[in-house]
């Protein structure tokens, strides 16, 4: 398997580099504080299609290879993490589902609108008594001549405030419990019976809206299914390695930033009249530091090109999330134990990439999560 990436590779890694260091990452730490976005970042994110990144150019999107998507999604997130996941959500979650699940008319009706970030996306999955256990969903989709009627509250609902598309998954028989039991549906924001709730205050990427979104009495045309009657599990499934595959990348943007400033910090801050870059207990440091950064980077590299080969990637994808999301929570500790007290301090960006790495390893499946797959995955084979 070769990892060397193409000139196409490199030079949309490049632009989004460029436009990291530029636009997002001197921003960050105010939008942060600000807990959200401003629209005219959004509005630059459309003009340059990272909103139909995954997309085939017929939609207007820019059908990227998942390797190359996920190049640019790393950049994104070594200079802000929450616009990163905004994205993240968007391309690999809402327009994945639609792109790959949907009838011709669903995706001629929605996508280039979403691939020109006119409508922006949401992915509603969990429920406030439903996370990992997905069998305990209790929104309901109970069929009313050519309609469904949805009822049912959805939590942690990233791009919540921003979305005018939800992709929602509710229980279309129970009888036949999970695995094919419930479904997905394509559902406007602008539908009668659609609350959504006040903005979550949250420890880490502050910048992405997260939200609780209810769904009282809605109606949806049955044409708005995506995909067949009771496949809603595999579609979640199958839909959730992509997001893993993402956070994965995003993890290692994370990672990489903060090895990043540990390195300048420690050739500035002096100690016993020495940068304590000069102290042994600071280099090996930054070395296991760089070391797993680069093996995740590894393993999520895999993931994402066994991906574009078409490969069933279960068990790469949440090796690749779990490595590289507790790889990111290891470095960035290190990072804010290198810079000492400055570390907690935030006048320094370590003090919010370690905020935002805390949930890499709870979001897209928490890290157990990912355990349970990995061996469920090894025992088949």
């Amino acid at each position: 398997m070769d990892f060397k990436l193409s000139e196409d590779d490199l030079m949309l890694q490049e632009t989004a580099a460029d436009l990291a260091a530029k636009r997002i990452k001197p921003n960050a730490e105010k939008w942060d504080e600000e807990e959200g976005l401003p629209q005219e970042i959004l509005d630059e994110m459309a003009e340059l299609g990272y909103f139909g990144m995954l997309l085939p150019e017929e939609y207007g999107g820019l059908e990227l290879t998942t390797v190359t998507y996920n190049c640019a999604m790393e950049e994104l997130a070594a200079a802000c993490a929450g616009l990163m996941v905004m994205l993240s959500v968007h391309n690999s979650l809402c327009c994945e589902a639609i792109n790959r699940f949907g009838s011709d008319e669903l995706k001629q009706k929605y996508l280039p609108d979403m691939a020109a970030g006119k409508t922006i996306g949401a992915y509603c999955l969990t429920e406030p008594n439903a996370g990992t256990d997905v069998a305990s969903l209790k929104t309901s989709a109970v069929k009313k001549g050519d309609n469904y009627i949805i009822n049912g509250t959805k939590a942690f609902v990233t791009n919540g405030g921003l979305a005018g598309m939800f992709i929602v998954f509710a229980v279309t028989d129970p009888e036949k419990g999970a695995k094919g039991g419930f479904s997905c549906f394509a559902i406007p924001k602008d539908t009668p019976g659609i609350t959504v709730g006040a903005k979550e205050k949250k420890m880490g990427v502050k910048t992405s809206d997260t939200r609780e979104v209810s769904f009282a009495d809605v109606e949806v045309p049955a044409a708005n299914m995506i995909g067949e009657e009771g496949s809603g599990f595999k579609i979640a499934v199958i839909i959730l390695n992509n997001g893993r595959i993402g956070i994965a990348f995003q993890s290692l943007g994370i990672a990489r930033a903060a090895l990043e400033e540990a390195i300048s910090y420690s050739k500035e801050r002096k100690q016993f009249g020495q940068p304590i870059a000069g102290f042994q207990a600071i280099q090996f440091k930054l070395a296991h530091m760089a070391t797993k950064i680069d093996a995740g980077r590894l393993l999520a590299f895999r993931a994402a090109t066994m991906k574009d080969e078409g490969a069933n990637v279960a068990k790469e994808s949440s090796m690749a999330k779990l490595f590289c999301s507790q790889t990111c929570n290891y470095v960035v500790n290190e990072a804010v134990q290198i810079h000492g007290g400055y570390g907690y301090m935030k006048e320094y960006p370590v003090e919010r990439y370690f905020r935002d790495a805390r949930v890499t390893e709870i979001y897209e499946g928490t890290s157990e999560a990912q355990l349970m797959v990995i061996s469920s995955q090894l025992l088949k084979e």
